[in-house]
Protein backbone atom coordinates (compact mmCIF):
# COMPACT_ATOMS: atom_id res chain seq x y z
CA UNK A 1 0.00 0.00 0.00
CA UNK A 2 1.53 3.41 -1.10
CA UNK A 3 1.23 6.30 1.41
CA UNK A 4 0.78 8.75 -1.23
CA UNK A 5 -1.03 8.49 -4.62
CA UNK A 6 0.51 9.35 -7.27
CA UNK A 7 -0.15 12.48 -9.00
CA UNK A 8 0.14 14.96 -12.13
CA UNK A 9 2.15 18.05 -12.83
CA UNK A 10 0.38 20.78 -14.79
CA UNK A 11 2.59 23.75 -14.33
CA UNK A 12 6.22 24.40 -13.26
CA UNK A 13 7.25 28.05 -11.36
CA UNK A 14 10.68 28.18 -10.52
CA UNK A 15 10.52 25.25 -7.83
CA UNK A 16 7.32 25.34 -7.26
CA UNK A 17 4.85 22.63 -9.03
CA UNK A 18 0.90 22.39 -8.99
CA UNK A 19 -0.09 18.61 -9.23
CA UNK A 20 -3.40 17.32 -10.14
CA UNK A 21 -4.76 14.92 -8.14
CA UNK A 22 -8.33 13.58 -9.31
CA UNK A 23 -9.31 16.82 -10.20
CA UNK A 24 -7.59 18.51 -6.87
CA UNK A 25 -4.98 20.97 -7.47
CA UNK A 26 -2.06 20.93 -4.77
CA UNK A 27 1.45 22.41 -5.04
CA UNK A 28 4.66 20.85 -4.25
CA UNK A 29 8.68 21.99 -3.87
CA UNK A 30 10.80 20.41 -6.77
CA UNK A 31 14.19 19.74 -6.61
CA UNK A 32 14.33 16.89 -9.84
CA UNK A 33 15.33 19.48 -12.40
CA UNK A 34 14.36 16.94 -15.30
CA UNK A 35 10.52 17.10 -14.30
CA UNK A 36 8.25 18.83 -16.65
CA UNK A 37 4.46 19.17 -17.08
CA UNK A 38 2.70 16.21 -17.55
CA UNK A 39 4.95 13.74 -15.48
CA UNK A 40 3.25 11.74 -12.45
CA UNK A 41 4.91 12.23 -9.02
CA UNK A 42 4.80 11.09 -5.88
CA UNK A 43 5.10 14.21 -3.20
CA UNK A 44 5.91 13.64 0.40
CA UNK A 45 5.48 16.97 2.98
CA UNK A 46 5.19 19.42 0.07
CA UNK A 47 8.07 18.03 -1.84
CA UNK A 48 8.31 15.90 -4.75
CA UNK A 49 9.74 13.25 -3.74
CA UNK A 50 9.94 10.62 -7.15
CA UNK A 51 8.52 10.26 -10.82
CA UNK A 52 6.39 7.63 -11.87
CA UNK A 53 6.67 6.02 -14.88
CA UNK A 54 3.27 7.31 -16.45
CA UNK A 55 1.95 3.50 -16.87
CA UNK A 56 2.36 2.64 -13.08
CA UNK A 57 0.68 5.97 -11.44
CA UNK A 58 -2.44 4.90 -14.51
CA UNK A 59 -2.96 1.95 -12.34
CA UNK A 60 -2.76 3.24 -9.25
CA UNK A 61 -4.83 5.96 -9.69
CA UNK A 62 -7.52 3.02 -11.32
CA UNK A 63 -7.04 1.01 -8.26
CA UNK A 64 -7.54 4.48 -6.10
CA UNK A 65 -9.96 6.23 -7.67
CA UNK A 66 -13.33 4.55 -6.59
CA UNK A 67 -11.65 4.63 -2.92
CA UNK A 68 -10.70 8.09 -3.10
CA UNK A 69 -14.09 9.57 -3.07
CA UNK A 70 -15.45 7.29 -1.21
CA UNK A 71 -13.35 7.91 1.44
CA UNK A 72 -14.25 11.36 0.99
CA UNK A 73 -17.54 11.01 1.67
CA UNK A 74 -16.97 9.34 4.50
CA UNK A 75 -15.28 11.87 5.79
CA UNK A 76 -17.45 14.51 4.61
CA UNK A 77 -20.31 12.57 6.62
CA UNK A 78 -18.18 12.60 9.85
CA UNK A 79 -16.94 16.09 9.75
CA UNK A 80 -20.31 17.75 10.11
CA UNK A 81 -20.59 20.01 12.63
CA UNK A 82 -24.36 19.97 14.33
CA UNK A 83 -25.95 23.77 14.17
CA UNK A 84 -26.97 22.90 17.48
CA UNK A 85 -26.04 20.99 20.35
CA UNK A 86 -27.70 20.63 23.90
CA UNK A 87 -25.63 21.17 27.08
CA UNK A 88 -23.47 23.51 25.23
CA UNK A 89 -23.28 27.11 26.84
CA UNK A 90 -23.80 30.26 25.03
CA UNK A 91 -20.54 32.00 25.38
CA UNK A 92 -19.18 28.01 24.19
CA UNK A 93 -20.99 27.96 21.01
CA UNK A 94 -20.47 31.69 20.11
CA UNK A 95 -16.20 31.04 20.78
CA UNK A 96 -16.81 27.92 18.44
CA UNK A 97 -19.37 29.20 15.97
CA UNK A 98 -16.63 31.79 15.50
CA UNK A 99 -14.08 29.48 14.91
CA UNK A 100 -15.84 27.29 12.61
CA UNK A 101 -15.86 30.51 10.20
CA UNK A 102 -12.77 31.32 10.27
CA UNK A 103 -12.56 34.16 12.31
CA UNK A 104 -8.94 34.65 14.80
CA UNK A 105 -9.69 33.66 18.13
CA UNK A 106 -8.71 35.97 21.26
CA UNK A 107 -6.32 34.55 23.40
CA UNK A 108 -9.08 34.15 26.31
CA UNK A 109 -11.28 32.61 24.29
CA UNK A 110 -9.27 29.76 23.54
CA UNK A 111 -8.49 29.54 27.13
CA UNK A 112 -11.75 28.98 28.02
CA UNK A 113 -11.90 25.99 25.35
CA UNK A 114 -9.07 24.46 27.15
CA UNK A 115 -10.89 24.65 30.49
CA UNK A 116 -13.89 23.41 29.14
CA UNK A 117 -15.31 20.54 31.12
CA UNK A 118 -18.65 19.88 29.90
CA UNK A 119 -18.92 16.61 28.08
CA UNK A 120 -21.24 18.23 25.60
CA UNK A 121 -19.34 21.41 25.39
CA UNK A 122 -15.78 18.75 24.82
CA UNK A 123 -18.09 17.05 22.13
CA UNK A 124 -19.27 20.19 20.25
CA UNK A 125 -15.21 21.57 20.26
CA UNK A 126 -13.47 18.27 19.14
CA UNK A 127 -15.91 18.41 16.24
CA UNK A 128 -15.24 21.76 15.54
CA UNK A 129 -11.92 21.13 15.14
CA UNK A 130 -12.81 18.26 12.59
CA UNK A 131 -14.83 20.60 10.72
CA UNK A 132 -11.80 23.25 10.53
CA UNK A 133 -9.62 19.67 9.29
CA UNK A 134 -11.65 18.52 6.57
CA UNK A 135 -12.58 21.97 5.60
CA UNK A 136 -8.73 23.41 4.53
CA UNK A 137 -7.21 19.67 4.33
CA UNK A 138 -9.81 17.22 3.01
CA UNK A 139 -9.69 14.13 3.96
CA UNK A 140 -5.57 13.43 3.93
CA UNK A 141 -3.38 11.57 6.47
CA UNK A 142 0.28 11.57 6.47
CA UNK A 143 1.46 8.19 7.39
CA UNK A 144 4.92 8.30 8.39
CA UNK A 145 7.59 5.55 9.62
CA UNK A 146 10.36 6.27 12.64
CA UNK A 147 13.46 4.53 13.02
CA UNK A 148 15.01 4.64 16.28
CA UNK A 149 18.22 4.05 15.58
CA UNK A 150 20.12 4.52 19.02
CA UNK A 151 19.13 5.02 22.36
CA UNK A 152 22.51 6.55 24.12
CA UNK A 153 22.14 10.09 25.25
CA UNK A 154 24.18 12.44 26.83
CA UNK A 155 22.13 14.59 28.27
CA UNK A 156 19.38 14.09 31.62
CA UNK A 157 16.48 15.34 31.51
CA UNK A 158 14.33 13.70 34.41
CA UNK A 159 11.26 12.90 32.09
CA UNK A 160 13.02 10.83 29.75
CA UNK A 161 13.65 6.97 30.41
CA UNK A 162 16.53 6.88 27.95
CA UNK A 163 18.43 9.80 29.75
CA UNK A 164 21.77 9.60 30.80
CA UNK A 165 21.72 8.90 34.44
CA UNK A 166 18.74 5.35 33.65
CA UNK A 167 21.39 2.73 34.54
CA UNK A 168 19.17 -0.22 34.42
CA UNK A 169 18.16 0.60 30.66
CA UNK A 170 19.99 -1.52 27.80
CA UNK A 171 21.81 0.44 25.18
CA UNK A 172 22.11 0.12 21.58
CA UNK A 173 23.31 1.77 18.74
CA UNK A 174 21.73 -0.20 15.30
CA UNK A 175 24.94 -0.34 12.44
CA UNK A 176 25.45 2.10 8.96
CA UNK A 177 24.24 -1.17 7.77
CA UNK A 178 20.98 -1.79 10.14
CA UNK A 179 19.80 1.19 9.88
CA UNK A 180 19.92 0.59 5.57
CA UNK A 181 17.70 -2.79 6.06
CA UNK A 182 15.59 -1.19 8.21
CA UNK A 183 14.71 1.83 5.64
CA UNK A 184 15.23 -1.17 2.77
CA UNK A 185 12.27 -2.82 4.47
CA UNK A 186 9.81 0.14 5.45
CA UNK A 187 10.45 1.63 1.83
CA UNK A 188 10.91 -1.05 -0.51
CA UNK A 189 8.39 -3.68 1.06
CA UNK A 190 6.29 -1.90 2.67
CA UNK A 191 5.81 1.64 0.63
CA UNK A 192 6.58 4.42 3.12
CA UNK A 193 7.64 7.62 1.69
CA UNK A 194 9.00 9.89 4.93
CA UNK A 195 10.66 8.59 7.40
CA UNK A 196 11.72 9.82 11.29
CA UNK A 197 15.80 8.79 12.45
CA UNK A 198 15.50 9.17 15.67
CA UNK A 199 17.83 8.78 18.04
CA UNK A 200 19.00 10.70 21.35
CA UNK A 201 21.68 12.78 21.39
CA UNK A 202 24.45 9.95 20.78
CA UNK A 203 28.27 11.23 20.35
CA UNK A 204 28.89 8.56 18.08
CA UNK A 205 26.62 9.72 15.74
CA UNK A 206 27.47 12.83 15.16
CA UNK A 207 26.85 15.20 11.83
CA UNK A 208 29.05 14.03 9.48
CA UNK A 209 28.45 10.55 9.82
CA UNK A 210 24.45 10.99 10.42
CA UNK A 211 25.53 13.14 6.89
CA UNK A 212 26.88 10.03 5.08
CA UNK A 213 23.97 7.86 6.66
CA UNK A 214 21.26 10.15 4.63
CA UNK A 215 23.09 10.46 1.33
CA UNK A 216 23.30 6.96 1.23
CA UNK A 217 19.69 6.36 1.98
CA UNK A 218 18.70 9.31 -0.31
CA UNK A 219 20.94 7.24 -3.09
CA UNK A 220 19.26 4.47 -2.43
CA UNK A 221 15.78 5.68 -2.18
CA UNK A 222 12.58 7.70 -3.37
CA UNK A 223 11.86 8.95 0.33
CA UNK A 224 11.44 11.93 2.74
CA UNK A 225 13.74 12.31 5.43
CA UNK A 226 13.01 13.90 9.16
CA UNK A 227 15.23 14.20 11.50
CA UNK A 228 15.47 14.05 15.44
CA UNK A 229 18.39 14.21 17.12
CA UNK A 230 18.65 16.50 19.55
CA UNK A 231 20.45 20.17 19.10
CA UNK A 232 23.30 20.17 16.66
CA UNK A 233 23.62 24.22 15.72
CA UNK A 234 22.74 25.53 12.26
CA UNK A 235 25.79 24.10 10.73
CA UNK A 236 24.62 20.51 11.24
CA UNK A 237 21.73 21.64 10.19
CA UNK A 238 23.44 22.46 7.13
CA UNK A 239 25.57 19.74 6.70
CA UNK A 240 22.14 17.47 7.10
CA UNK A 241 19.92 19.71 4.66
CA UNK A 242 23.06 19.72 1.53
CA UNK A 243 22.95 14.99 2.36
CA UNK A 244 19.24 15.49 1.42
CA UNK A 245 17.10 15.81 5.00
CA UNK A 246 14.08 17.83 4.52
CA UNK A 247 12.44 17.43 8.14
CA UNK A 248 13.53 18.17 11.60
CA UNK A 249 11.58 16.70 14.26
CA UNK A 250 12.68 18.67 17.64
CA UNK A 251 10.48 19.26 20.33
CA UNK A 252 10.51 22.44 22.39
CA UNK A 253 8.59 20.54 25.56
CA UNK A 254 7.24 23.81 27.04
CA UNK A 255 6.90 27.23 26.33
CA UNK A 256 7.69 28.24 30.62
CA UNK A 257 11.69 29.23 30.50
CA UNK A 258 11.98 28.06 34.32
CA UNK A 259 10.17 24.79 33.81
CA UNK A 260 12.08 24.03 30.77
CA UNK A 261 15.29 24.78 32.70
CA UNK A 262 14.19 22.61 35.95
CA UNK A 263 13.43 19.51 32.77
CA UNK A 264 16.36 19.86 31.21
CA UNK A 265 19.17 20.74 34.06
CA UNK A 266 20.06 24.11 33.41
CA UNK A 267 19.81 24.01 29.74
CA UNK A 268 18.50 27.31 28.58
CA UNK A 269 14.61 27.17 26.64
CA UNK A 270 16.06 29.78 24.01
CA UNK A 271 19.11 27.71 23.35
CA UNK A 272 16.39 24.90 21.72
CA UNK A 273 14.35 27.56 20.28
CA UNK A 274 17.06 28.83 18.33
CA UNK A 275 18.07 25.35 16.56
CA UNK A 276 14.15 25.26 15.68
CA UNK A 277 14.37 29.01 14.15
CA UNK A 278 17.25 27.52 12.62
CA UNK A 279 16.23 24.64 10.86
CA UNK A 280 12.82 26.40 8.99
CA UNK A 281 15.64 29.41 8.20
CA UNK A 282 17.62 26.62 6.40
CA UNK A 283 14.18 25.10 4.94
CA UNK A 284 13.33 22.46 6.99
CA UNK A 285 9.52 21.37 7.56
CA UNK A 286 9.59 21.88 11.33
CA UNK A 287 7.87 19.19 13.77
CA UNK A 288 7.63 20.57 16.84
CA UNK A 289 5.46 20.87 20.28
CA UNK A 290 5.39 20.15 23.78
CA UNK A 291 4.58 17.75 26.63
CA UNK A 292 1.10 17.93 28.55
CA UNK A 293 0.91 17.26 31.81
CA UNK A 294 4.45 18.46 33.21
CA UNK A 295 4.23 19.24 37.47
CA UNK A 296 3.70 22.72 37.49
CA UNK A 297 1.90 22.62 34.37
CA UNK A 298 -0.82 25.65 33.64
CA UNK A 299 -3.26 26.27 31.33
CA UNK A 300 -1.84 29.39 30.50
CA UNK A 301 1.48 27.60 29.81
CA UNK A 302 0.22 25.03 27.15
CA UNK A 303 -1.66 27.75 25.30
CA UNK A 304 1.64 29.20 25.27
CA UNK A 305 2.93 26.00 23.79
CA UNK A 306 0.39 25.82 20.96
CA UNK A 307 1.05 29.29 20.65
CA UNK A 308 4.30 29.44 19.86
CA UNK A 309 3.95 26.06 17.70
CA UNK A 310 2.35 27.81 15.32
CA UNK A 311 4.84 31.15 15.50
CA UNK A 312 7.44 28.70 14.69
CA UNK A 313 6.39 27.65 11.55
CA UNK A 314 5.37 24.23 12.40
CA UNK A 315 4.72 22.15 9.70
CA UNK A 316 3.49 19.44 11.98
CA UNK A 317 1.82 19.87 15.40
CA UNK A 318 3.48 17.11 18.07
CA UNK A 319 1.96 17.13 21.83
CA UNK A 320 2.00 14.69 23.40
CA UNK A 321 1.68 13.61 27.69
CA UNK A 322 3.86 12.64 30.33
CA UNK A 323 4.23 9.51 30.86
CA UNK A 324 3.82 7.43 32.97
CA UNK A 325 1.51 9.51 35.36
CA UNK A 326 0.10 11.21 32.56
CA UNK A 327 -2.98 13.56 32.14
CA UNK A 328 -6.58 12.70 31.29
CA UNK A 329 -7.38 11.86 27.72
CA UNK A 330 -9.80 15.02 27.49
CA UNK A 331 -6.86 17.63 28.49
CA UNK A 332 -4.86 16.05 25.06
CA UNK A 333 -7.52 16.20 23.14
CA UNK A 334 -8.33 19.95 23.92
CA UNK A 335 -4.39 20.48 23.32
CA UNK A 336 -5.11 19.21 19.61
CA UNK A 337 -8.46 20.05 18.78
CA UNK A 338 -7.31 24.20 20.22
CA UNK A 339 -4.06 23.65 18.10
CA UNK A 340 -6.57 22.82 14.67
CA UNK A 341 -8.25 25.92 15.96
CA UNK A 342 -5.20 27.76 16.40
CA UNK A 343 -3.81 27.05 12.59
CA UNK A 344 -6.58 25.50 10.80
CA UNK A 345 -5.34 25.64 7.30
CA UNK A 346 -2.07 24.64 7.52
CA UNK A 347 -1.11 22.43 10.55
CA UNK A 348 -0.04 18.76 10.27
CA UNK A 349 -1.40 17.86 13.77
CA UNK A 350 -0.13 14.07 15.08
CA UNK A 351 -1.68 11.64 17.27
CA UNK A 352 1.51 10.65 19.17
CA UNK A 353 2.62 7.16 20.05
CA UNK A 354 2.68 9.06 23.81
CA UNK A 355 -0.88 9.61 23.36
CA UNK A 356 -1.48 5.97 22.36
CA UNK A 357 0.10 4.92 25.08
CA UNK A 358 -2.13 6.60 27.55
CA UNK A 359 -5.47 5.72 26.26
CA UNK A 360 -5.80 2.81 23.48
CA UNK A 361 -8.46 4.66 21.97
CA UNK A 362 -6.12 7.98 21.20
CA UNK A 363 -5.39 7.37 17.31
CA UNK A 364 -9.47 7.24 16.53
CA UNK A 365 -10.33 10.11 19.71
CA UNK A 366 -7.71 12.72 17.96
CA UNK A 367 -8.54 11.60 14.27
CA UNK A 368 -11.95 13.19 15.37
CA UNK A 369 -10.66 16.04 17.49
CA UNK A 370 -8.76 17.60 14.10
CA UNK A 371 -5.29 15.66 14.23
CA UNK A 372 -4.60 14.60 10.36
CA UNK A 373 -1.00 12.42 11.02
CA UNK A 374 0.24 9.17 12.35
CA UNK A 375 3.30 7.47 12.67
CA UNK A 376 4.05 3.99 12.37
CA UNK A 377 6.82 2.45 14.11
CA UNK A 378 9.32 0.90 11.77
CA UNK A 379 12.09 -0.07 13.50
CA UNK A 380 13.26 -3.21 13.55
CA UNK A 381 11.32 -5.32 16.93
CA UNK A 382 14.69 -6.66 18.66
CA UNK A 383 15.89 -3.00 19.66
CA UNK A 384 12.06 -1.53 19.65
CA UNK A 385 11.46 -2.16 23.06
CA UNK A 386 14.94 -0.33 24.05
CA UNK A 387 13.85 2.63 23.18
CA UNK A 388 12.00 3.17 26.46
CA UNK A 389 11.31 7.12 26.77
CA UNK A 390 8.81 5.88 28.93
CA UNK A 391 7.07 2.72 29.92
CA UNK A 392 4.87 0.09 28.22
CA UNK A 393 4.91 2.13 24.98
CA UNK A 394 2.30 1.22 22.47
CA UNK A 395 2.95 -0.97 19.08
CA UNK A 396 6.35 -2.26 20.73
CA UNK A 397 5.17 -5.94 20.34
CA UNK A 398 3.24 -5.20 16.98
CA UNK A 399 4.79 -6.18 13.54
CA UNK A 400 5.06 -3.39 10.72
CA UNK A 401 2.59 -5.40 8.87
CA UNK A 402 0.32 -5.37 11.83
CA UNK A 403 0.44 -1.85 12.63
CA UNK A 404 -0.43 -1.32 9.12
CA UNK A 405 -3.48 -3.25 8.91
CA UNK A 406 -5.14 -1.97 11.90
CA UNK A 407 -4.20 1.68 10.91
CA UNK A 408 -5.71 1.13 7.46
CA UNK A 409 -8.46 -0.32 9.02
CA UNK A 410 -9.33 2.86 11.41
CA UNK A 411 -8.51 4.99 8.55
CA UNK A 412 -10.84 3.83 6.39
CA UNK A 413 -13.56 3.30 8.56
CA UNK A 414 -12.79 7.20 9.76
CA UNK A 415 -13.09 8.05 5.37
CA UNK A 416 -9.52 9.19 5.66
CA UNK A 417 -7.03 8.98 3.02
CA UNK A 418 -3.69 7.34 4.24
CA UNK A 419 -1.51 10.01 1.84
CA UNK A 420 0.02 13.06 1.91
CA UNK A 421 -1.09 15.12 -1.43
CA UNK A 422 1.33 17.94 -0.77
CA UNK A 423 0.37 21.78 0.52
Amino acid sequence: MCYAIPGKVTEIKGKTVTVDYFGEKKTAVNEIVTLKPGDYIYAQGGYVIQTVPEREAVEVLETWKELFFELRETDVRLSRRPAEETGVSRPVSLILDKAAEGRELKNEELHKLLTIENPAELDQLFKTANFLRQKYLSNSCCVHGIIEFSNYCRHDCVYCGIRRSNSILTRYRMTDQEIFDAVAEAVDKHSFKALVLQSGEDPEFGVDRLAGLIREIKRRHAVLIFISVGEIGRAGFEKLYEAGARGALLRFETSDPKLYGNLHCGDELEDRLQEVRDAYDLGYLVLTGGLIGLPGQTIDSLLNDIILTKKLNAEMYSFGPVLPDGPKTELVLKVLAVSRLVDPKNAKIVVTTGFETLDPQARRKGLLAGANSVMLNVTPQKFRKLYDIYPNRAHSEETIEEQIKTTLELLYSLGRAPTDLGV
